[in-house]
């Protein structure tokens, strides 16, 4: 026999199970909530890892998703550095890292992602970081402190994000990828120029079309060696090599893996398995905006979001997921792009405003249907997108130019 039983169990510390755990408190769930997570810290806003907080600018409380009283206010148990290890779901049985077992009636499985490991020669010296929690953020403020030049791998979210934030430090960032420019892969060329020339005028150097060979030093880095030969002097390292789900504790118990490498669920985030619901980085759905199964992960509002949805769910609502993902990333006090979407391929960039004067929207199209639209410093046209990728039709040649024409009526377009 389990030694004692919950109603809602949350398998996760993340923004996905607090939210869910709110919204079950909010929409009038009377049983026990559980929320389970191995990190060190109560679910917390993980953007600030790479920003105000990686800065020194933010205290630890400051992230936190409520304040440490909140949970038992709510009448809600939080068991951080905790570890579900194992789920019997024909049973309905988690077994926690501390031996305990715990029976549940329903369950959201949202255990995140982890970051993408390099295995170079030198990996395992000092002084080369991944951020991913606020412990990493912690060390890699500690570790650059005497730093003057950093090295960062990657030139997606994290290492143009920790770049733009080291540079207000005072640091001398270079960074070192095998994409072109920064951030092309999601956004395309012409964005991903703007972004680079944003972090070039700044002081950051960029070597694009290029990849890390090796890591050398005595016991501490002290250089990096690319695959063209590059040397460059690194008094510390951080990796941004991207994040893969971690659907291990899923796999294990049997839920089903959709084609994307999440956790296959309905457009109601529940899994394969009656009952059991997936949120966040894991979550592989049918959407009802996308037309298919989607999946997004890094997206901060996806799991904030999918928090809510599975809770309404899970209290007999039988509600979609039908809200918009957005996502956004602030590159130091130099800006902040603002993106809905994802566009998971497209065939038409429409671009409204101008990206030289940095004040633009550029409009993701695939058969004439709007499927993103990046905004930087044009914050006013995402509820604009919103409709659009919610409408999902195709717009004819005048509409299509409106997109375009600052003078245009955005109001009309679509409808």
């Amino acid at each position: 026999m389990s030694a004692r039983k919950v109603d809602f169990l949350l398998v996760g510390g993340g923004l996905a199970s607090a939210n869910c755990a709110r919204w079950l408190r909010e929409e009038g769930a009377e049983g026990e909530v559980l929320l389970v997570g191995r990190e060190l810290d109560p679910p917390y806003n993980r953007p600030d890892c790479s920003k105000g907080y990686l800065r020194g600018e933010e205290s630890r409380e400051q992230p936190l998703f409520r304040p440490n009283e909140w949970w038992g206010e709510q009448g809600i148990e939080l068991l951080t550095r905790t570890s579900v290890t194992g789920l019997d779901l024909d049973a309905r049985i988690a077994k926690l890292s501390t031996k305990e077992e715990i029976e549940f009636d329903r369950a959201l499985i949202a255990t995140g992602a982890n970051v993408r490991r390099l295995n170079v020669d030198g990996c395992d010296l000092e002084q080369i970081h991944y951020l991913r929690t606020l412990g990493n953020a912690d060390a890699i403020r500690a570790g650059v402190e005497d730093a003057e030049e950093v090295v960062l791998i990657g030139g997606s979210y994290i290492g143009c994000e920790v770049a733009a934030s080291l540079t207000m430090m005072g640091k001398h960032c270079t960074i070192v990828m095998q994409e072109q420019l920064t951030l092309e892969r999601g956004f395309g060329p012409a964005a991903g120029r703007f972004f680079q020339d944003l972090l070039e005028s700044h002081g950051v150097r960029v070597h694009g079309h290029d990849e890390l060979e090796r890591f050398e030093g005595d016991g501490r880095v002290a250089k990096v060696v690319t695959r063209h030969g590059l040397e460059l002097a690194a008094d510390a390292v951080i990796i941004g090599a991207g994040v893969t789900p971690d659907v291990g504790l899923a796999q294990r118990a049997g839920l089903e893996i959709g084609e994307r490498g999440g956790v296959r669920c309905s457009s109601r985030l529940e899994s394969s398995v009656p009952g059991v619901f997936a949120a966040g980085d894991i979550c592989e759905y049918d959407s009802v905006i996308h037309g298919g199964a989607a999946m997004r992960i890094e997206h901060w509002d996806v799991a904030f979001n999918h928090g809510k949805t599975a809770a309404l769910n899970m209290l007999g609502r039988d509600v979609a997921h039908e809200e918009v993902p957005y996502f956004y990333s602030v590159l130091g006090d130099w800006g902040e792009l603002e993106y809905v979407g994802p566009a998971y391929e497209w065939d038409e960039e429409i671009v409204r405003g101008s990206i030289a004067d940095g004040a633009f929207t550029n409009w993701y199209l695939k058969d004439g249907s709007v499927k993103a639209a990046l905004t930087f410093g044009r914050s006013d046209d995402l509820d604009h997108a919103r409709r659009l990728l919610r409408a999902g039709s195709a717009l004819d040649a005048s509409q299509r130019a409106a997109l375009a024409d600052l003078h245009s009526d955005l109001d009309s377009v679509g409808c």
